[in-house]
């Protein structure tokens, strides 16, 4: 796979794609799939929906390749799929919907209703009330006793997000098994889910300074005490910005020296470095080689500026 991107005045990158624009498109597209219209539910919660224009264009089933090129190739797995789906997908029987999950407002009006029932009396009239979304959805029947609307609500939720889902289910599977990668989660299911539901280890400062390795002069020498003193600065910027609720984050770090916003189900190839700018009042990455270069500034305070403004600036290419 090889990807070039283009700046607003369409000039081409000047580089050799090694890997790291191929992970920021992947990591793009990932992001790009979470709001697609085969989707619905939660933002780190979705589930696929059926659309008709959609199933015409086979979009399940690229949705399913997309994702599987992703992780093969070195990106981000989607990390928005619910837990639902995904024990569905790799052959795992749990269900645990709950009425939130229902978008569709007149369906979830009427499990709220049935599930609040206090008699058998009024669950079963209830009942009669819905009785064509019930029959819809395979679970029209009068229980003996009102601890019977538990069920008549969880089958109607498994309907909702399951069993009317069947055909859009069946063409993203056949999506995800491009590369063989249906097989790999199937056959590693909790190894592969954090990176497939909302489940990744979040970034912390620790982590991801053990992620990239520091490039030192030799000891001793005067380089490496400037360096020492820079790799000081730096550790504080990733304390000051993990302990942030706004502005710049540690993923955006992460996305300036390698093009991934997480961690993905595979090894970052090549190895994540932290060298030393001596030329430029500001830092400089290449995606392509994972490496992120901190400016030689005087302070503390200047050598976080010069960070948050190169790293938000990053967007495109070529701004030095």
């Amino acid at each position: 796979m090889l990807v070039k991107f283009t700046d607003d005045e369409g000039t081409t990158e000047d580089a050799v794609d090694t890997g790291g624009p191929k992970r920021e498109f992947l990591t793009l597209l990932m992001d790009c799939l979470r709001t697609r219209r085969i989707f619905e539910g939660p933002e780190n919660q979705r589930f696929l929906t059926f659309n008709s224009a959609a199933a015409r264009e086979d979009e399940y089933f690229l949705a399913g390749r997309m994702i599987a090129v992703s992780i093969v190739h070195g990106g981000p797995g989607p990390r928005f799929l619910s837990e639902m789906l995904y024990n569905h997908l790799t052959g795992r029987i749990d269900f645990d919907g709950t009425i939130e999950d229902v978008t569709d407002e007149i369906m979830k009006t009427a499990l709220l209703e049935i599930s609040g029932a206090a008699s058998l009396d009024e669950l079963h009239k209830l009942i009669d009330k819905y009785s064509s979304l019930l029959q819809t959805a395979g679970c029209f029947e009068y229980p003996q006793s009102v601890e019977g609307k538990q069920n008549i609500v969880k089958d109607f939720i498994q309907w909702y997000i399951i069993y009317r889902n069947q055909y859009s289910i069946q063409r993203f599977r056949d999506g995800l098994s491009t590369l063989d990668v249906m097989n790999a989660l199937e056959q590693h299911p909790i190894v592969f889910k954090p990176y497939m539901c909302c489940g990744v280890e979040k970034l912390t400062p620790e982590s991801l300074e053990a992620i990239l390795k520091a490039q030192l002069s030799e000891v001793g020498s005067t380089r490496r005490q400037e360096e020492t003193r820079i790799l000081g600065y730096w550790r504080d910027y990733l304390l000051d910005t993990g302990e942030q609720e706004a502005g710049l984050s540690l993923q955006d770090i992460l996305m300036f020296a390698t093009g991934l916003d997480s961690l993905p189900p595979s090894t970052i190839v090549p190895q994540p470095k932290l060298c030393f700018e001596r030329t430029s009042s500001y830092p400089i990455s290449s995606t392509c080689t994972n490496t992120i270069k901190l400016p030689m500034s005087k302070s503390y305070e200047s050598f976080k500026n010069a960070m948050d403004f190169g790293i938000q600036n990053s967007p495109g290419f070529g701004l030095q």
